[in-house]
């Protein structure tokens, strides 16, 4: 029987020195733990950052990162190779295989590929090989891409229906303060649910080498959550992180409780992964048949919209007091569905879809 399943992301700034080099330490110690799990019958998926700072060096620009989009994911390209034979090579140290995977987010969105993406975590697992992912930033469309690992490490946990993921950072976990500013702020070890207070207690970017930050590894423990997923926050640094975090140690950071409900993937696209192009505001009756009977917003229920987003486009749905409650796929570009606005289904003309948005591309938010 195949043991628990952890996803380890390791970011950047803890990839890194002080000049944005690699520290090859870095990734050994994470492959030394991983090892170590590996060992006591478990299963690990690395998702690493890095490949822009490891190709810098080997192109000669040292610490000069490169403004030009083209020029980093030539730079990407380069590094990528480097930083997986870098974690080969660690791994090798104790008897292990590491086995390159860069995913895109049309993996995650259209069910052929997400479904091959699955396969293929899987059948390397099932060989016993570490696989080590990464945004495949080479060819990534700055329109559609995940933006930090956080995010691709949240849903390749869900994909796999991980046991636990651990984003590893240079923090020991979310504090109850900014500690620059506040000599008392404490870790916060356990939350329930993630809230508007604790996403500003995050704040915004981290560090300059990153993309990512404690904001971002908030939102990607969100995702984790709904996906009846464990998430932890903890330092990279900490001896022995893995292993305590798997063995669920006091103090190891700041756990995540995943919720009782699983979101099905393509709900978990929709509701964390694709940025909304708008608001559709919908009346006191459509909000209440939505949350409670689970059907499709019709034109009836529709008071207005605001935005330019397109057909198939993220949309927010908002009730009359302004207040969002779920986020789905609109059938309609905002125009049509300025002009529906309020129409009864019985007359709207033959060919117009019925419905706004699908219940099946709808997701009620907390």
């Amino acid at each position: 029987m195949a043991g628990r399943l952890v996803v380890a992301k390791i970011g950047t700034s803890s990839l890194t020195d002080e000049r944005g080099g690699i520290v090859d330490a870095a990734i050994e110690k994470l492959c030394a733990e991983v090892a170590e799990v590996r060992a006591a019958g478990e299963r690990v998926v690395v998702v690493t950052s890095g490949a822009i700072a490891a190709g810098l060096p080997v192109l000669g620009l040292g610490d000069r990162r490169p403004s030009d989009p083209a020029v980093l994911q030539a730079v990407s390209a380069v590094g990528q190779a480097h930083l997986v034979d870098r974690y080969n090579r660690a791994l090798a140290r104790h008897g292990l295989v590491a086995g390159q995977v860069l995913l895109a987010p049309l993996d995650f969105v259209n069910r052929k590929q997400y479904l091959q993406a699955r396969q293929t975590l899987q059948v390397l697992l099932d060989l016993g090989v570490v696989p080590v992912v990464n945004e495949n930033d080479a060819v990534a469309d700055d329109e559609i891409r995940f933006g930090d690992n956080d995010r691709l490490a949240a849903l390749v946990s869900h994909l796999l229906a991980a046991d636990l993921l651990l984003l590893l950072t240079d923090q020991v976990g979310l504090l109850t303060g900014d500690p620059r500013l506040d000599q008392e702020a404490s870790l916060i070890e356990e939350i329930v649910a993630v809230d508007h207070t604790l996403e500003a207690l995050a704040g915004g970017a981290g560090s300059p080498r990153g993309s990512g930050g404690m904001a971002s590894k908030l939102a990607a423990a969100k995702i984790a959550a709904w996906s009846g997923v464990r998430a932890v926050i903890a330092a990279a640094s900490r001896p022995s992180v893995l292993v305590d975090a798997l063995s669920a140690a006091p103090g190891v950071g700041t756990v995540f409780v995943p919720r009782p409900v699983r979101l099905p993937a393509r709900k978990l696209w929709i509701a964390f992964a694709v940025g909304s192009a708008g608001t559709i505001t919908v009346d006191d009756g459509a909000r209440t048949a939505l949350t409670l009977r689970g059907v499709s917003l019709l034109p009836a229920g529709v008071i207005g919209a605001e935005g330019d987003f397109d057909t198939d486009d993220a949309v927010e749905l908002a009730g009359p007091d302004g207040k969002v409650f779920a986020k789905g796929l609109t059938r309609h570009p905002a125009p049509e569905v300025r002009r529906l606005a309020g129409r009864r289904s019985a007359d709207l003309p033959a060919e117009v879809a019925p419905e706004i948005v699908h219940r099946d591309d709808l997701v009620l938010l907390p």
